[in-house]
């Protein structure tokens, strides 16, 4: 945001109150500070209290935030989402929070992939319904749900993962169709490498390039109020349009699967 006019009218129909899934780190930690420099107050979700606080802490000075600690695969988290939002005018919910394991689909325990399907699908599906409800009484407000270039193809080697996507861009699609006429604005920011702490894990320091958090964040934000979704990054958004306008598809799939490989080799 550009002018304290953008920010005050952001925070306007976004806030005063902004609920962020997955917030302990990497590009759930930099919305928490881009929506604290929009004026919106913080609450902010995760499993890790120590890092929840850690983000927190320093966004304390600015705007009001909240912490807490839950398991956003709970089989009771329409609850506590509810619970732990008491009271609060949600405007915006965005959804980050995300599971991934890079291995072939048999290798993977079936736990671990249930356990994905949780947190990447239920998660966002009932985060939509809890606040959706509340956005649309309100009558105005947004819901970001964070999917990813694997939405778009099969992923080998991150089967599961690139399947929840997709799941996430479909639903965020659809409910930007049904909820927008009600004042509340949908987007689905479809990320491309972005530099985490997660991805550094998996990539090493020898990775495919990525774009900085803060960059996704800013264009996620900006982007927010416009198309159902969109691709950050000029080379993100080059390398999907010729995945899916100039590449069949058997080859789009080849190559997102030759590079998934290249970073499991590094595992």
């Amino acid at each position: 945001m550009s002018t304290s006019t953008d920010r005050t009218a952001f925070a306007h129909k976004y806030g005063p109150w902004a609920v962020v899934a997955g917030a302990s780190e990497g590009l759930g930690a930099a919305f928490a500070r881009g929506l604290a420099d929009r004026g919106l107050n913080l609450l902010l979700l995760a499993r890790r209290p120590d890092a929840l606080e850690a983000v927190a802490t320093p966004l304390r000075a600015r705007v009001d935030v909240r912490t807490a600690a839950l398991d956003l695969a709970a089989p009771d988290l329409a609850d506590q989402l509810a619970r732990v939002s008491d009271g609060l005018d949600v405007g915006l919910c965005v959804y980050n929070a995300a599971l991934s394991r890079i291995g072939s689909f048999l290798d993977v325990p079936l736990a671990d992939k249930l356990k994905i399907v949780d947190v990447n699908c239920r998660g966002p599906l009932i985060a939509a319904h809890v606040f959706g409800e509340r956005l649309v009484e309100r009558g105005r407000g947004g819901l970001l749900l964070m999917s990813s270039l694997t939405a778009f193809w099969g992923s080998p080697l991150v089967a599961t993962y690139g399947a929840t996507k997709a799941f996430n861009l479909s639903l965020g699609e659809a409910l930007w169709y049904e909820l927008g006429p009600r004042g509340v604005d949908v987007l689905v920011c479809c990320a491309g490498a972005t530099r985490t702490p997660g991805f550094e894990r998996s990539s090493g320091p020898d990775g495919p390039r990525a774009m900085e958090p803060d960059a996704v964040v800013a264009e996620a934000l900006q982007a927010l109020g416009g198309p159902p979704s969109a691709v950050p990054g000029g080379l993100n958004k080059f390398a999907a349009f010729v995945l899916g306008r100039l590449f069949p598809r058997k080859r789009a799939v080849a190559l997102m699967g030759s590079q998934t490989a290249r970073l499991h080799a590094r595992d």
